[in-house]
């Protein structure tokens, strides 16, 4: 019979004794302090720990050490270094102390650090100072915006007519008021009404200025459009011509006293309702006329120089025309000056520049007559082209209702011309004398990008927003025969470059800058912002044109626009 296995006793532990090969690779060691009550310390505990996963099966181990681990490492070993953790979470970092902290401060080679940061942070402050001081001084200097007033900054729309603008059944005053929001596509920034006051025929005790005509509203339909069109930023400006059914439109001479004693007395009332101006037409046959338009003026600047006179006539003498404004200050006129018998590049550069010299600083206004279409002094060919004129001339632009479609008025054999109908669409013309295609519409050009409208509302968008052609100063160019050109600028704007060919025939520009003040220069390109050839138009809006090798097409105009350059 075997002897039973030996065991060795350790400090009250009982240790089984192992097979050799058992205890190969095992590393046990139990440590027994001399007169210790028999209790392990930290270390055997941890030991005899290891001893207990090793007595256990490989499968039932917590940990079971992958193939190939390496060589030395117990499988399921688990190491604990308490004394050393605790050793080293026992040590803080406390920092420097107060006094510490201002004892490094107080050295010298942080003094001498702080010194020099606070120096180079006032040197990099001056410097910035004195670079943003020579910047503006070295900048180029803005030029004073000149005042403003609303009829500056777009054009005039004229409704002579009352009834043939909107129809016989729409209500005269009532139906004028629904076609505002038509008005206001146009950008027109003022509308000149009538005159629509109470007129008999050459009777001046029977006309009343301060009196609506019955039989195209009443007071009340008056004011209401008043308080509509101010909604939609449209100044309403009444025509006051006195005697507008009768031969002479100011009565006989003798009675012109008593013309101007109504006239200031509807002027007055006028104003206290809201009207944002006046227009009297024919002043050429009115005795005394610079006298009565400058009281006439005083009265309407004295209530609020936001209000506006507007005289016509119908000479295009210049030397009248100039003797007339000569008179008021901001005064409008229109006339048929622009109205030639010729409609050449020559003739019209020589009307616009001998009118710009003599009226000096004076603003002015721009039409071929004081109430007419421009279908009645200009040939239809040549309509885009004035369209374009007018807007981008230094002045106001003035339009009476349907020059923005071309229309035309109708006159039958043997009797006067009559103000045509507006056509709103099919309908409204179905029985006018004269017979119109659905493309001479508002309808019909309102669904064309090519139409002369659409070009209107163009040009009409373009003169109340880019001040070159607001308030820009104006220089002609000398170029081919036939055409006109000359350049729109102001200050550090965009610059806008018009030519007009008057002629038949296409035309290359062939521009010359001679005559140009000093800081203003061609560019050798411009871009092309529109053109009167609806063709070119779709095709090279926005492109670059080359200006020395540019050609107009017969009848065209283009508007060309080219940055500031210092």
């Amino acid at each position: 019979m075997d002897p039973e296995p030996t065991e060795h006793s350790t400090g009250g532990v009982s240790v089984p004794r192992q097979p050799p090969s058992a205890q190969t690779g095992l590393d046990v060691q139990v440590v027994s302090a001399a007169g210790d009550s028999g209790t392990m310390s930290q270390d055997t505990e941890v030991d005899m720990k290891d001893v207990e996963l090793n007595e256990l099966e490989p499968e039932k181990q917590p940990m079971n050490a992958a193939a190939g681990a390496a060589a030395g490492e117990k499988n399921g070993l688990v190491k604990i270094k308490v004394a050393e953790d605790e050793a080293e979470a026992g040590v803080k970092f406390t920092g420097l102390s107060k006094e510490e902290l201002l004892k490094v401060a107080g050295s010298p080679g942080w003094v001498r650090t702080r010194w020099a940061l606070l120096l180079l942070f006032w040197l990099g402050w001056l410097g910035m100072l004195a670079g943003a001081v020579v910047i503006i001084v070295r900048a180029p200097r803005c030029r004073e915006l000149p005042v403003q007033r609303w009829w500056h900054k777009g054009a005039l729309y004229r409704i002579g007519d009352l009834q043939a603008f909107v129809g016989q059944e729409a209500g005269g005053i009532a139906g004028l008021k629904n076609h505002l929001e038509y008005l206001s596509t146009l950008k027109v920034k003022g509308l000149v009404l009538g005159p629509i006051h109470k007129n008999q025929k050459d009777e001046v005790n029977e006309t009343d200025l301060k009196q609506i005509d019955p039989t195209l509203g009443s007071q009340e339909d008056f004011k209401d459009l008043l308080q509509s069109a101010k909604k939609k930023s449209i100044h309403i400006i009444l025509d006051l011509t006195p005697n507008y059914q009768g031969q002479n439109a100011w009565f006989l001479p003798a009675e012109a006293d008593i013309v101007a004693t109504k006239v200031k007395e509807a002027l007055s009332s006028w104003l206290q309702d809201g009207v944002d101006g006046f227009q009297v037409r024919d002043v050429g046959k009115l005795t005394n006329a610079s006298l009565y338009l400058a009281e006439w003026q005083n009265i309407t600047k004295n209530f609020s120089e936001d209000r506006l006179l507007i005289a016509g006539t119908e000479s295009s003498d210049l030397q009248q025309i100039v003797n007339i404004l000569e008179s008021t200050r901001d005064l409008l006129l229109t006339s048929s000056y622009l109205s030639g018998p010729t409609s050449t590049g020559e003739h019209t550069e020589s009307l616009v520049t001998r009118y710009l010299n003599a009226t000096g600083d004076h603003w002015c206004s721009w039409s071929v007559s004081q109430a007419g279409l421009l279908t009645d002094s200009i040939p239809a060919r040549l309509l885009r082209l004035y369209q374009l004129l007018l807007f981008t001339l230094p002045g106001t632009p003035v339009f009476s209702y349907g020059d923005e479609l071309g229309l035309q008025a109708a006159a039958l054999p043997g009797q006067p011309v009559k103000a045509p109908f507006m056509p709103w669409n099919e309908s409204t013309v179905s029985h006018t004398a004269r017979p119109v295609s659905p493309n001479m519409t508002v309808k019909g050009q309102n669904e064309d990008p090519g139409s002369l409208l659409t070009q209107f509302r163009r040009l009409s968008d373009l003169r109340g927003k880019e001040r070159s052609l607001l308030h820009g100063d104006f220089h002609a160019l000398s170029s081919s025969p036939g055409l006109f050109s000359y350049i729109r600028h102001w200050d550090q704007n965009e610059r806008y470059l018009v030519l007009l060919n008057f002629e038949d025939v296409g035309l290359s520009a062939r521009l010359g800058a001679s005559n140009l003040p000093a800081g203003i220069s061609l560019p050798a390109s411009a871009n092309l912002v529109l053109s009167t050839d609806s063709a070119r138009q779709s095709r090279e809006e926005g492109t670059s044109l080359e200006l020395e090798n540019l050609s107009l097409n017969p009848h065209e105009g283009l508007l060309l626009q080219f940055p500031f350059v210092a």
